[in-house]
């Protein structure tokens, strides 16, 4: 499925010192973007946002159909810049035969232009809505408690969350949808706090045709279902179980066991082999990841990874599912290495070149782990090794490469050197060796 890139951090605009030009910042390294290797952007929320307290990182919705055109809300561009810059950077994207997803925020909303007295709840509540696009107004009985809909007044921040049973709402929402694609040229959807909303919607969007330039527009998108492995397999299930077009959702059991690997004393490298995470029961669902925008600080499960973060992202890039490189990582913390054996850039490459076919683990115990990518279509496959010790580990294992040279093609450790190419005997026998703290990958 290749490789996405995040394109972009909380108060990414501020931290680079590019405020209100993020997209045209993102369109200088689509060049290197796509070389890398990479073959979609996730971008941040595009709609004009509330900027309550100053601008907005786009997930407190005023007007979706404003993408930096209309002087609302203290300024004409939203944070990320101008809907000119943005149609620039799809296209500069689509140049580089990278797809490109929105960031959807269909939950709540933010910024309404007056309060409405909302007889069910018996309370006034900002939810008038009178956006200067002028497309997808809101009144009161778009949102919770409603007349389609009664529900608890329990909101996310105490934003209004909307009632997508309102013909109106629903409406909206799908043409919202339509316009992004068709006509600014998103090719799909990271969809924000799907726990919030039923999952019909979703798939009501991912059944609709889609036409740009009279060819059909196939649409990819994905789920922030911030859960464990039960909940995020009943939310895929009533998202796909009717649908032609299928939706995947971000791996966070996976993505909470490898900061463990990399942040926990101890760790047992054997947990690497336990279903409970989507890449293990549901591969070709599975968005795998490292860290993101919402894993900046504070605790209760929101930090980021601090220890040997590129063994995660070996190990994403290494195995099934689709995985995402996050922006911070690449670029601000210096884990891409270009050029080099030990980085994300070489993982990346791999993963396009070498990472295909079922995978096979080899052996493993608690400090070793050793597995092959059997390879398919024109990827031949690989042999990957993860050493939580702390010296250089050996072990025999029989793979499926029999009496074949099998080069280093990426490696990191303590104090590690190139190590050795890798000839197979008959039945495939070999013996692997990873450096301390390290992990190495193999192949033709």
């Amino acid at each position: 499925m290749g490789v996405m890139l995040q394109a972009f951090y909380w108060d990414c605009p501020r931290e680079d010192k590019v405020e209100c030009d993020w997209w045209g910042f993102v369109e200088s390294r689509i060049k290197e973007l796509g070389k890398a290797g990479f073959t979609a952007l996730w971008l941040p929320p595009a709609s004009k946002g509330a900027n309550i307290g100053g601008m907005s990182m786009g997930y407190d919705v005023y007007d979706y159909f404003d993408l930096g055109k209309y002087d609302q809300k203290g300024s004409v561009k939203t944070w990320f810049g101008s809907e000119t810059e943005l149609r620039s950077l799809i296209k500069a994207a689509h140049g580089q035969k990278m797809r490109v997803y929105a960031d959807l925020i269909l939950n709540h909303n933010n910024g309404a232009d007056a309060e409405e007295f909302n007889p069910i709840a018996g309370r006034n509540w900002w939810t008038k809505f009178t956006p200067k696009s002028n497309r997808f107004t809101r009144d009161w009985t778009c949102f919770n408690p409603s007349p389609y809909q009664e529900l608890g007044t329990v909101t996310f921040g105490d934003m209004p969350d909307l009632c997508h049973i309102n013909p109106r709402v629903s409406t909206g929402i799908l043409n919202h949808a339509k316009w992004l694609i068709e006509e600014v040229g998103f090719d799909g959807f990271r969809y924000d706090f799907v726990k919030g909303f039923g999952a019909w919607i979703v798939r009501a969007i991912h059944d609709r045709h889609y036409e740009r330039r009279g060819k059909t527009v196939d649409i990819f998108g994905i789920g922030e279902c911030w859960a464990g492995d039960e909940f995020i397999d009943s939310w895929l299930d009533g998202v796909n179980r009717w649908s032609e077009h299928r939706v995947g959702a971000f791996d966070f059991p996976l993505r909470y066991r490898l900061k463990e690997l990399c942040d926990s004393y101890g760790f047992s490298l054997k947990r690497l082999a336990d279903g409970g995470v989507l890449m293990k029961d549901r591969p070709f669902e599975a968005v795998t990841f490292v860290d993101n925008h919402d894993f900046r600080g504070g605790g209760s499960g929101i930090d980021e990874i601090v220890n040997d973060k590129i063994l995660a992202y070996a190990y994403i890039l290494t195995h099934e599912g689709y995985p995402c490189v996050y922006w911070k990582d690449w670029f601000n913390y210096g884990l891409a290495q270009t050029g080099k054996p030990g980085g994300i850039e070489r993982l990346v490459k791999i993963h396009e070149s070498h990472a295909g076919g079922a995978t096979n683990i080899l052996y493993m115990n608690d400090l070793l782990y050793l597995m092959e990518r059997t390879g398919a279509g024109s990827q031949p496959g690989l042999v990957f090794g993860l050493n939580n010790a702390g010296g250089t580990l050996r072990q025999w294992v029989q793979t499926g490469f029999c009496e074949k040279k099998l080069q280093p093609l990426a490696w990191y450790g303590t104090g590690v050197t190139e190590p050795q190419a890798i000839t197979t005997g008959p039945g495939g026998w070999c013996e692997i060796e990873v450096p301390s703290r390290g992990y190495v990958v193999y192949g033709e």
